[in-house]
């Protein structure tokens, strides 16, 4: 009997290659608590969805194990595992009503025709669905099909459920709808759900925790919050919400902190989180919204003179385009909480941000 803290999903030194040279998985060791709202985000080829498929039984892994409930499940076929699946084009059988969608998964189990009515009647009104037993999926809206997909993916009280893009064909109102209703049912179902996605802000909304994935290996593991402000590489910077990038070379280091030099720019004041040896290069990571217009002297370590490029205004924020240390890219998000007269384009301003807030971390270039 397992322990009720034990992982419900354990990937040991999993590895997945196609073609028997390329590793498009490599070495992945993941635990995945019971309950758990966890999302695989990366790139397209990052490994992400090989992962999933691996997991759901459609794919073999190539090296190592996986386990669901402490049990090798490497050979046990995916009609055997009781995984919920839900998928990006939603795949119901057209030719069935959507009760009979639902009640599909049941009647393979075997379960009798009372309960199979009881538990489809449960599962439409958990989607808000309870009068469209009698539709057909051509009847129903995109966002309507893929509630009937989720609710097809619980109907059957799976211990786990594996989620695959399923919001990428909706508009995006929708879509950020849908991301709130998945995440209320996780959360008042308590099932164990695998999401896939290259959506960021999709992750950030739903996790419990991110596994940001890049050429098959896990490059951070944590918090949506954490990933955010803590960006362990250059890699979660970049990918994880807007990013300013400053590369220069390590000048010095001490306690925790070091000095970036910014060729022709000047240098800046930095947490030391992955930036190497002194003479190195790296790239600084700083977030638009932890940047200061005009701050008041003496309140930042780091402060530059710049030039405003271009205004957007965003409702809530005004994106604010600086060229500074030789970036006209730089971006800084003003509140939209005063006036703010002075931001003109064309107009010099000072830019300021304080030294944690400023990470010295790995040169990643990217795509």
């Amino acid at each position: 009997m397992s322990d009720p803290s034990d992982p419900l999903v354990r990937f040991i030194e999993v590895q997945k290659s196609y073609d028997g040279e390329i590793l498009v998985v490599k070495n992945l060791n993941l635990d995945i608590a019971k309950g758990e709202f966890l999302t695989m985000l990366g790139p397209s080829g990052s490994g992400k969805t090989t992962c999933l498929m691996m997991l759901a039984g459609f794919e073999p892994a190539t090296h190592g194990e996986i386990t669901l409930e402490g049990n090798p499940i490497n050979n046990v076929a995916p009609h055997k595992r009781g995984i919920g699946m839900v998928f990006q084009n939603y795949a119901l059988f057209p030719h069935m009503t959507v009760f009979e969608n639902l009640a599909f998964p049941l009647e393979v189990r075997k379960m009798g025709k009372s309960d199979i009515e009881t538990k489809v009647k449960q599962a439409l009104d958990m989607v808000q669905l309870g009068d469209f037993g009698h539709r057909r999926p051509m009847q129903l809206s995109g966002g309507q099909q893929q509630r009937v997909a989720v609710a097809r993916a619980l109907v059957f009280d799976p211990q786990l459920v594996l989620m695959d893009e399923p919001l990428g064909a909706l508009d995006k109102q929708l879509r950020e709808q849908m991301q709130y209703e998945i995440k209320h049912i996780h959360e008042s179902l308590g099932v164990t759900v695998v999401y896939v996605t290259h959506d960021q802000s999709e992750a950030l909304t739903m996790s419990n925790r991110v596994a940001v994935f890049n050429d098959g290996v896990i490059q951070q593991l944590a918090p949506p919050d954490v990933l955010y402000e803590k960006p362990d590489n250059a890699f979660c910077a970049q990918f994880i919400g807007e990013n300013n990038k400053l590369m220069g070379t390590v000048k010095e280091k001490s306690g925790g902190n070091c000095v970036v030099d910014i060729s022709g720019s000047g240098v800046v004041h930095a947490l030391d989180v992955n930036a190497g040896d002194v003479g190195a290069g790296t790239s600084l990571s700083l977030r638009p919204e932890r940047v200061e217009i005009d701050p008041p002297e003496g309140k930042f370590p780091n402060v530059f003179e710049g030039k405003v490029e271009e205004l957007i205004y965003l409702g809530d924020h005004i994106r604010t385009r600086v060229n500074v240390c030789g970036h006209d890219d730089f971006i800084v998000k003003v509140p939209n909480i005063s006036d703010h007269a002075s931001l003109i384009e064309g107009n010099p301003v000072k830019v300021g941000w304080t030294i944690d807030d400023c990470r010295a971390l790995d040169v990643y270039e990217g795509p």
